[in-house]
Order: structure tokens, then sequence, then C-alpha cells
């Protein structure tokens, strides 16, 4: 009796894969490697998002890189105005 109940419970979810199937099939050959190829380039390109984040991340660094040296030539400016 189990399994006459388990069974029933996937048959549903067979016949919706079934359905899918039946859509996928219904494509042209053409038009299935172009999504294919397309969700291939999508995967492998790397995204707008990554692209800003390096740069921001490199313009971080350069003005982290000019503040410690505007902030060390203008103390030792100071310093040498002050002892003439």
């Amino acid at each position: 009796m189990g399994k006459k109940d388990a069974s029933s419970d996937k048959q549903p979810v067979d016949q919706y894969r079934k359905q899918i199937g039946k859509q996928d099939y219904k494509k042209t050959k053409p038009a299935l490697r172009a999504t294919r190829l397309k969700a291939e380039a999508k995967r492998s390109a790397p995204g707008i998002r990554d692209i800003i984040l390096v740069i921001v991340a490199i313009l971080v660094f350069l003005l982290v890189v000019y503040a410690f040296f505007y902030l060390n030539l203008s103390t030792e400016l100071d310093l040498d105005v002050d002892m003439d």
C-alpha cells in the first residue's frame, strides 16, 4: 500500500517535466543553440558589478597613497617653516 501512495506523489511532477520537455522540443535547433550560447556568455563574462568593485578598490588605494604622501609632506613643510 505504501508503494501506491509514493508513486502517486511523483506523478504530477513527472507530468510537469514531460510538459516542459515537449515545449523545448517545439523550439528549433538554432533557437536552442542561441539560448545556450547566451547563457554561457552570461556565466563566463564578468559582470558590471565586478568591474565597478575593481575600479572602486583601485581608486580607494590611490586615495590612501595620496593621503599618506600628502600628510607626510605637509608635516615636513610645516616643520621647515617653523625652523626659519
